[in-house]
């Protein structure tokens, strides 16, 4: 049996919203956080249980430049809401406040309306959408 990702889903990871924590013990810098990551999770939580959007072959990379540049895509089969795949662009910029990394990019996803959370070798993003709550954990390639 093939899950596929909703219209609702599709909305929720077009849309944003923001949320996340922080580590206390580590205090990122921009040579610290820059860096090439892949996503370890991505879940879709909502009242029907809860989604692993990479079992169903959703792939999340992004380099982060020290220059505060970005590179990298994000594809989730199915992913749009017309039932197509979404395979959009994570070219454009981050910021780094304190232990918060924000991205701007002009493709419209998720990823630059909620903030990360830097601890070492790894950016969490947690948002709520449309009452589903996406969360995408993004580790440091080795």
């Amino acid at each position: 049996m093939r899950t596929t990702v909703t219209a609702g889903v599709a909305l929720c990871l077009a849309i944003g919203g923001a949320g996340c924590g922080d580590d206390d013990n580590f205090s990122p810098t921009v040579e610290a956080v820059a860096g090439s990551y892949t996503a370890t999770t991505f879940t879709l939580e909502g009242p029907g249980g809860t989604v692993d959007l990479l079992a169903l072959g959703a792939t999340v990379s992004v380099t982060l430049a020290e220059n505060g540049t970005t590179t990298g895509t994000l594809f989730v089969p199915d992913g749009n809401e017309d039932g197509s795949d979404l395979d959009a662009s994570l070219e454009g910029t981050w910021t780094l406040s304190g232990s918060t990394v924000s991205f701007s990019q002009s493709e419209d996803t998720f990823i630059r309306d909620v903030d990360f959370a830097a601890s070492p070798n790894r950016l969490t993003g947690e948002g709520s959408f449309d009452g589903a709550i996406v969360l995408l954990v993004l580790t440091k390639d080795e």
